[in-house]
């Protein structure tokens, strides 16, 4: 279990703090993939049962590995609660990936904390592992702080991705497993609600 959690599971996690209406879509995008492949995406937003719930459920996305990643830079503080998302860029693009990073999975104006989990583990990094990611997220990230749709700055960094490891196999899934744990319903749940509401087009249907 990520290590704030047991000591704050009473206190509930603000889903999003911008409104749905006002929440742009990237105006810098990767070029959509005329052929079928995959790619990886690897993000941190603080707890990653939740953050990789969210994705789990986007179409498009193959899979969904929660782990801790690493910048490859000076100063870098240590592995983050991370997740690594497969996905195929012909059916969904990496900008749109970063607009439920940011609408749902998480608030990016939180600074080395999310929500109950306080620590440098918790914090928002974009770890990007070409040019066009790295393109895409600092221009999504200046369009949505121009845009004022927060009420306070964007603190997500983004960093060149040096390493993913992908944490024990208890990790993996957890939401689904634990639809009734106290945090899960109290932190992620409400973030699965919001993702159907905000994004129906994105969701996989079963």
């Amino acid at each position: 279990m990520p290590i704030a959690q047991s000591l704050f599971l009473a206190i509930p996690v603000a889903v999003s703090i911008a409104c749905a209406a006002e929440f742009p879509a990237p105006a810098v995008d990767t070029p959509a993939s005329a052929h079928k492949k995959k790619d990886t995406a690897v993000l941190a937003g603080g707890c990653y049962w939740g953050v990789e719930a969210v994705f789990d459920r986007l179409k498009g996305v193959s899979g969904v590995e929660s782990g801790f990643a690493k910048g490859d830079q000076s100063g870098d503080p240590g592995p983050a609660e991370s997740v690594k998302v497969a996905y195929d860029p012909s059916k969904i693009s990496y900008g749109q990936l970063l607009e439920v990073f940011f609408a749902v999975a998480h608030d990016p104006t939180e600074l080395n904390r999310q929500g109950p989990d306080v620590g440098a583990e918790y914090r928002s990094v974009i770890f990007y592992s070409n040019d066009d990611q790295k393109r895409v997220a600092e221009a999504y990230i200046e369009q949505l702080n121009k845009a004022g749709v927060y009420p306070r700055p964007i603190v997500t960094a983004v960093a060149p991705l040096a390493k993913f490891q992908a944490a024990d196999e208890s990790q993996q899934h957890f939401v689904d497993r634990n639809q009734n744990s106290p945090y899960v319903v109290t932190n992620d749940l409400p973030k699965l609600k919001q993702l159907q509401q905000q994004f129906p087009d994105l969701v996989k249907h079963h």
